[in-house]
């Protein structure tokens, strides 16, 4: 999903969490499978006011989704590649074209803008290395935003995690 935000810093009000709040959080980065009535459990509340926080954090866009984590080496995607993507121009058209393009290929998990010596970096995965040239050539060197591309494979994942780290605000 692409968010049309503007280059300066967006800012949102921050709603305060209680530490039945930040449990329920925990809980459900843990386990998005958990039902009502064991995560209750887990934090100590009713079923119906747990339901009503959950609510609440869904509401105030806290809780974005909820998605199953394949294992991608089991689908045959066995190359994670990073590639930093250099741009012609660092203008709000060029930008908006690149992201527009770029985020319509399945292939890229991550596409972030950076500071210093890329403007993107794009996570993707692949099968292999033929399907990896062929995003290269293909998909990407057409790209007349494109000036540069310089890519690194990842030899191995020593750490992966979705789970965000949550500490009560003081």
């Amino acid at each position: 999903m692409r968010h049309n935000m503007p280059l300066y810093r967006e800012f949102r009000n921050i709603m305060k969490l209680d530490t039945l709040d930040l449990k329920i959080l925990r809980e459900l980065q843990d386990d998005g499978k958990i039902t009502n009535a064991a995560l209750a459990q887990r934090v100590n509340l009713s079923p119906s006011p747990c339901l009503t926080r959950v609510k609440r954090l869904e509401d105030a866009g806290l809780i974005r989704d909820y998605v199953a984590l394949l294992d991608p080496a089991q689908l045959g995607l066995n190359l994670n590649v990073f590639i930093f993507i250099s741009l012609k121009a660092q203008n709000r058209s060029f930008l908006s074209h690149f992201e527009d393009r770029i985020c319509a290929h399945d292939e890229v998990m991550e596409c972030y803008l950076m500071t210093g010596d890329a403007d993107y970096l794009i996570r993707v995965v692949m099968p292999d290395i033929t399907a990896l040239e062929r995003f290269i050539v293909d998909v990407l060197s057409p790209m007349p935003e494109v000036e540069k591309i310089r890519s690194s494979f990842a030899l191995k994942q020593v750490r992966y995690k979705t789970a965000l780290p949550l500490r009560e605000r003081v």
